[in-house]
C-alpha cells in the first residue's frame, strides 16, 4: 500500500471526509490509514437523522443482515476484497491473520443468525407482533425500549462487532463509533449493511474525537461501551449504558479431576485469540499442589512461536514496540511478590521493523486472594493459584467465565448462584467457548427489549 487507506466518517447522508483526520500506523508505525473524526454537530445531526429514519421491515432486515454479513467475509467491499481486509486488520491491530479470518466468519455468521440469537432473550410469554392470535385473549408483547442505540467499539478483536447485530435484527437504528486502534472492520461491517440495503440513515459510522463521544450516548436511547475498569465505574450507575470491561475469567480445578486430563484446555484459554480477549483466562485455581500445573502450563505456552501478525502460523497478537514495553514493565510491577514460571525475564519479543509480539507469561501467587488473580493483560498471561474449600468461592467471583473443573454438586450450586459469575463452564470447556444464542455477559436483548401488556378485539 503506497497510500495510507482512506476511512470516511459513515453518515446519514453518505461518506464524509472530515477536515481532522486521524492517522492510524501499522504496528510498525508506518502510516497505514486516516480515519476522519467528525465534529459534534455532525454527530448530534446524525443521530436525529437515525431518529426519524423509517424503519425497515423485519424480513428485508434480516434478507439485509445475511447478505452484508457474506459480502462482509468473503466479498468485495468498498473496492477492498476479503483477503486484503484481514490483512490489513493485522497490520493494523497485531491480531494474527488466522484470528482476523476466523472474526470476519463468525462475524458473516452472527449477521445470519442475529434475529434468532435476540430472540432467546424474549420471554416465553411474549410475542413478537400485536398481530398475533394470542393476543385477543391478551397477552404481553415484547417491544424496544427506544429506536437508536449507539455503540463505542472496542479494537482489540474484530469479534466485538457481531454483537450489536442484534440491535440491528430487532430495529434499532445504530450508530457506531470506531476504536482508533481499528477502525476498518467497523468501517467495512456498515458499508457492507449499507450495500445490502439498510439506508444511508439506519446504520452510521461516526469516529469522533473525545470530546464528541459521550453526545453519541446522549443522544442515543440506549448505548453499549466497552473499556476497562474505568469505563465501568463511570456508566456502572446510568440504566441507558451497557458496559463490557474486563473479563477477569478463570478456571478452577478441585483435587477429585486429575489436572494432566484438561491442560489442551488450560493452554487454550489462555493463549486462544492472542489473549486478548475477556473471555481469554485471567487465573487458574487448583485445589492441592498448584507448581505441577503451572510448570506444564509454561512449558507448553513457551512453545509457542514469535511470528509476524500477518504470518499464517501467527498466534501472538503484536505491539509497536513503545507499547510493548509499557505492556512488559506493568507485568514485572503488578508481579512482584509473584513466582515467574515463564516470562520472569521479559515477554518482548522484536520482530525488527518497530513491533514486537509479547510471549506469554505464567506466575504463581501463594495465595487465592492475592491481588494479582484479577489483573488482566492483553496477552497469555496467566496467574496460577493455590485454592481450598476454606478459601470457598471469594476467591472466582467477578468473573465474566468461570470454567470449573469438578465433581463437587454442592460446589457447583455455589458458583452457579453467585451473580458475578456471569457464565459456568463445568469440565473440559475452554472459558473462550462461545455460540450464537447463547448469553456472553447476559442476553443483549434483556438490555434493549422489555414487555407490555396487550389485548385486543
Amino acid at each position: 500500500m503506497t497510500e495510507p487507506l482512506v476511512l470516511d466518517a459513515l453518515g446519514p447522508s453518505g461518506p464524509y471526509r472530515a477536515r481532522t483526520r486521524q492517522p492510524i500506523p501499522d504496528v510498525a508505525g508506518n502510516p497505514l490509514a486516516e480515519l476522519s473524526l467528525v465534529p459534534k454537530l455532525f454527530v448530534t445531526r446524525a443521530m436525529s437523522a437515525l431518529r426519524r429514519s423509517r424503519l425497515l421491515p423485519r424480513q428485508e432486515r434480516l434478507a439485509a443482515l445475511t447478505e452484508a454479513g457474506q459480502r462482509f467475509a468473503t466479498g468485495e467491499v468498498d473496492g477492498m476484497s476479503a483477503g486484503d481486509y484481514q490483512y490489513t486488520v493485522s497490520r493494523m491491530s497485531g491480531n494474527p491473520l488466522p484470528i482476523v479470518r476466523k472474526a470476519a466468519a463468525a462475524i458473516a455468521r452472527s449477521a445470519a443468525e442475529a434475529y434468532r440469537s435476540a430472540q432467546q432473550a424474549r420471554p416465553v410469554g411474549a410475542v413478537n407482533d400485536w398481530r398475533e392470535s394470542t393476543a385477543g385473549r391478551g397477552t404481553a408483547i415484547w417491544i424496544r425500549r427506544g429506536s437508536v442505540f449507539a455503540v463505542h467499539a472496542a479494537g482489540n478483536h474484530p469479534g466485538v462487532h457481531s454483537l450489536w447485530l442484534e440491535a440491528l435484527s430487532l430495529g434499532f437504528r445504530v450508530a457506531v463509533r470506531p476504536s482508533r486502534r481499528e477502525p476498518l472492520t467497523p468501517y467495512r461491517l456498515v458499508s457492507a449493511l449499507r450495500a445490502a440495503g439498510f439506508g444511508d440513515d439506519q446504520v452510521v459510522l461516526l469516529p469522533t474525537g473525545y470530546e464528541a463521544a459521550d453526545e453519541i450516548l446522549r443522544q442515543a436511547d440506549l448505548g453499549m461501551v466497552y473499556g476497562g475498569q474505568d469505563v465501568i465505574d463511570k456508566y456502572a450507575a446510568d440504566p441507558t449504558v451497557l458496559p463490557n470491561g474486563p473479563g477477569r475469567s478463570k478456571i478452577l480445578i478441585t483435587a477429585d479431576c486429575d489436572w494432566r486430563e484438561y491442560l489442551d484446555m488450560l493452554v487454550d484459554s489462555v493463549s486462544h485469540e492472542g489473549g486478548t480477549a475477556c473471555v481469554n483466562t485471567t487465573a487458574i485455581f487448583v485445589e492441592g499442589d498448584a507448581t505441577p500445573v503451572a510448570e506444564a502450563v509454561a512449558q507448553r505456552l513457551a512453545a509457542i512461536p514469535s511470528l509476524p501478525p500477518e504470518d499464517d502460523k501467527a498466534v501472538l497478537t503484536a505491539y509497536r514496540l513503545d507499547d510493548a514495553k509499557k505492556f512488559e514493565n506493568y507485568l514485572h510491577s503488578a508481579a512482584d511478590g509473584a513466582t515467574a514460571h515463564l516470562g520472569g525475564g521479559g515477554v518482548v519479543d522484536e520482530l525488527g521493523d518497530g513491533s514486537a509480539v509479547l510471549r506469554p507469561a505464567v506466575y504463581q501467587v501463594d495465595d487465592p486472594n492475592a491481588p494479582q488473580v484479577n489483573v488482566e493483560l492483553a496477552f497469555p498471561c496467566v496467574w496460577v493459584a493455590p485454592w481450598s474449600r476454606e478459601a470457598g468461592t471469594a476467591p472466582l467471583t467477578n468473573s465474566l467465565v468461570l470454567t470449573a473443573v469438578t465433581r463437587d454438586e454442592r460446589l457447583i450450586d455455589e458458583l452457579l448462584a453467585d451473580p458475578a459469575i456471569k457464565n459456568l463452564y463445568l469440565g473440559n470447556h475452554p472459558t473462550y467457548w462461545m455460540e450464537p444464542g447463547i448469553p456472553h455477559d447476559a442476553y443483549l436483548g434483556e438490555f434493549l427489549m422489555r414487555t407490555k401488556a396487550l389485548i385486543r378485539d
